[in-house]
C-alpha cells in the first residue's frame, strides 16, 4: 500500500495525462474494492459490504482481540454463513465442523490448514500436512491412551494435592481460623496445569506451584501470543512489512518463539538422558517406530511437538477452569448445586480420584456450559478450501477461499442455543427427562475440541484434569467474588486465538467437612 501524498495527476508535454504513483495506488485500491464487491466469486455470500470490499475491517477486528464477538454479531445479522473478508467466509452452522474439518475418504481432498497462519508450526501436530500429521498422531497416541492416563493418575494427583495444600495455607491464619482470603485463581490454575504438562512432557514440573510463580517459559508463552497475532495480520495482508519490522526490531521479532524452542530443546535433552518407563509423552515419541523399524519422529519434531503440548495442554485447561470459577462465583445457585453434588458423593477427600469424578453429572454440565460461553480455544484456526472447491453448508465454495469457524460465534448463536448468552448448565443435564426449554438446542454445534482427524488429541486428559481439580476445589472451599469488579472479568479478556486473561480475584472460605 502506498500512502497518498496529495499530488494531482500531471500533464506531459505530449498533452497526455499521467497518474502519479500515489494516484495509481488509490485507483488500484478503488478497483480492488469494486472488483471484490461486484465481480469476486464470493460476491453473492451475505455480509457487510465494507468487510467484503476490503481486508481492513477483519484485520482491525483481529488485532483488537475481539474478533470472536465481532464476528458473532455479524452472524446474528447475516446468518450461518458470512463473508468476513474479500477471500474469507465464516460459518456457524453445526454441519460446518464436519464439512470443513471432518474425516475424508481415501483419495478425497482436504480443506488444509492456512499455510500463512501455520507457517511457524509445520513440524508439529498443529500445522503439519496431512501425511506428517498422521505420523505425529500415531507417535503420540499411546501417551494419551486410557491406559497411559490411568498410569499418570499418581502424577496428576500429586500436583492437585499440592494446589489444594497451597490454597489451604493461604486461607488459614496462624490461629487456624476459617478466614476468607483473596487469591488469583487464574494464576493458580495456570500453575497447576503447567506443572502437570511439564512433568508429562519432560519428566519434571516447571516449579510453578512450589514457588507460587510463573516459570520464565510460561511468561514467554503469554508474550508470544500477542506478538504472533500481530505478525499473522501482517503476513496475510502486507508481508513486505515483515522485512521492515525485522530491520527495526532485530532479534526481538520472533524472540518469544525462539525462546520457547530453546526451553523445549533443553528440557527434552534432559528427559532423553533419563532411562525410565514412566508413562509420559517423551516415552511415547521415542518408542514409536515405523514398520521398517525406523524412529517415527526426528529430534527436531519431538522438540516442536513437546513445545506445542506444553501450550495446548496447559493454557486451554487453565482457561476452562478459570471460566468455570468465574461463573460459579457469579451464579451462586449453580455453585451451591455443584457443591451439594460433590460433597454428598464422597465420604472422604481421598475418594476423589480420576475415575470417581466421572460420576459427577452436574459437574460435567457445568464444565460444558463454561466452555460454551467462554471457549478455551476461541480462535478460528483457519482452513483453506481445497483446489477445485467444496460444498459447505449447502453452498458451493471456490477453491482457495479462507474458511473460519469462530467458537464464540458458533457457541453463542441464537440459532444453535436457546438463550445463548446465559450460563445455564441445565441445558446439558439429562437425568432421564430433557428440559423442554432446550429441546431446540443444536448440541452438535458444541465442539470445543474440534472434530475430524485433527481434533484435540488431549481431550480425555483435559477432562480428567478439569474434573479432578474442580472437585477437589469445591470439596475444600466456597468461592466468592473479591469485589464487584470481578463481574467484568470475562468482558475484559482478549481473544488472541488463546485468551489473554486478567486476574480472577476470588475469596476462598475453607469448608470443614465431616
Amino acid at each position: 500500500m502506498v500512502a497518498w501524498s496529495g499530488k494531482s495527476p500531471v500533464r506531459l508535454p505530449s498533452g497526455r495525462w499521467e497518474l502519479t504513483n500515489d494516484a495509481q495506488a488509490i485507483a488500484g485500491a478503488a478497483f480492488n474494492c469494486l472488483y471484490n464487491l461486484f465481480l469476486h466469486p464470493l460476491r453473492d455470500f451475505p455480509g457487510p459490504k465494507f468487510w467484503g470490499a476490503s481486508h481492513l475491517p477483519y484485520t482491525i477486528s483481529w488485532l483488537s482481540g475481539h474478533a470472536g464477538s465481532d464476528i458473532a454479531r455479524l452472524h446474528d445479522q447475516y446468518g450461518d454463513v458470512v463473508r468476513v473478508a474479500p477471500h474469507r467466509l465464516s460459518f456457524t452452522h453445526p454441519e460446518a465442523w464436519n464439512e470443513i474439518r471432518g474425516h475424508r475418504k481415501a483419495g478425497e481432498g482436504e480443506n488444509g490448514k492456512d499455510p500463512h497462519f501455520y507457517n511457524f508450526s509445520q513440524k508439529n501436530l498443529l500445522g503439519s500436512n496431512r501425511e506428517n500429521h498422521s505420523r505425529y498422531r500415531r507417535a503420540l497416541a499411546s501417551g494419551f491412551s486410557a491406559k497411559s492416563i490411568q498410569g499418570q493418575q499418581p502424577l496428576i494427583r500429586e500436583y492437585v494435592d499440592l494446589l489444594i495444600n497451597q490454597l489451604r495455607a493461604l486461607t488459614t491464619t496462624e490461629t487456624k481460623e476459617r478466614t476468607p482470603r483473596v487469591v488469583d485463581m487464574v494464576a493458580w490454575f495456570n500453575f497447576t496445569t503447567f506443572d502437570v504438562i511439564g512433568d508429562l512432557a519432560f519428566g519434571e514440573p516447571f516449579g510453578c506451584l512450589a514457588d507460587s510463580k510463573y516459570h520464565p517459559w510460561v511468561s514467554i508463552i503469554f508474550a508470544a501470543v500477542s506478538q504472533f497475532h500481530t505478525i499473522m495480520a501482517i503476513r496475510w495482508h502486507a508481508p513486505f512489512l515483515l522485512y521492515l519490522m525485522r530491520t527495526l526490531m532485530g532479534s526481538k521479532l520472533g524472540r518469544p518463539q525462539q525462546l520457547q524452542t530453546e526451553y523445549a530443546t533443553k528440557k527434552l535433552d534432559k528427559r532423553l538422558a533419563i532411562q525410565t518407563d514412566r508413562p509420559d509423552f517423551v516415552r511415547s515419541m521415542i518408542g514409536a517406530e515405523t514398520e521398517s523399524g525406523e524412529k517415527m519422529m526426528t529430534r527436531e519434531e519431538m522438540v516442536q511437538n513437546a513445545r506445542l503440548l506444553v501450550i495446548a495442554g496447559s493454557e486451554t485447561t487453565a482457561t476452562a477452569l478459570s471460566a468455570t470459577a468465574f461463573f460459579l462465583i457469579v451464579h451462586r445457585d449453580v455453585q451451591k448445586k455443584l457443591a451439594d453434588e460433590v460433597r454428598s458423593s464422597f465420604q472422604t477427600e481421598e475418594e476423589i480420584d480420576l475415575f470417581s469424578v466421572q460420576k459427577l453429572k452436574y459437574m460435567l454440565a457445568v464444565l460444558n456450559e463454561s466452555m460454551r460461553v467462554m471457549p478455551p480455544v476461541p480462535g478460528s484456526f483457519p482452513r483453506v478450501c481445497q483446489p477445485g472447491g467444496d460444498t459447505i453448508c449447502g453452498r458451493r465454495v471456490p477453491g482457495g477461499t479462507g474458511l473460519d469457524i469462530w467458537p464464540p460465534a458458533v457457541f453463542r448463536s441464537a440459532r444453535n442455543f436457546v438463550d445463548p448468552d446465559s450460563f445455564i448448565p441445565e441445558r446439558w443435564f439429562d437425568d432421564g427427562v430433557r428440559d423442554e426449554r432446550f429441546r431446540r438446542d443444536r448440541q452438535d454445534a458444541f465442539q470445543p475440541f474440534s472434530v475430524g482427524p485433527r481434533n484435540c488429541i488431549g481431550k480425555n486428559l483435559a477432562f480428567v484434569e478439569m474434573r479432578l481439580i474442580l472437585a477437589r476445589l469445591i470439596w475444600n472451599f466456597d468461592l466468592e467474588p473479591a469485589d464487584d469488579g470481578v463481574k467484568n472479568w470475562l468482558n475484559e479478556c482478549g481473544n488472541f486465538h488463546l485468551w489473554l486473561k486478567g486476574p480472577l480475584n476470588v475469596r476462598l472460605t475453607p469448608v470443614h467437612s465431616s
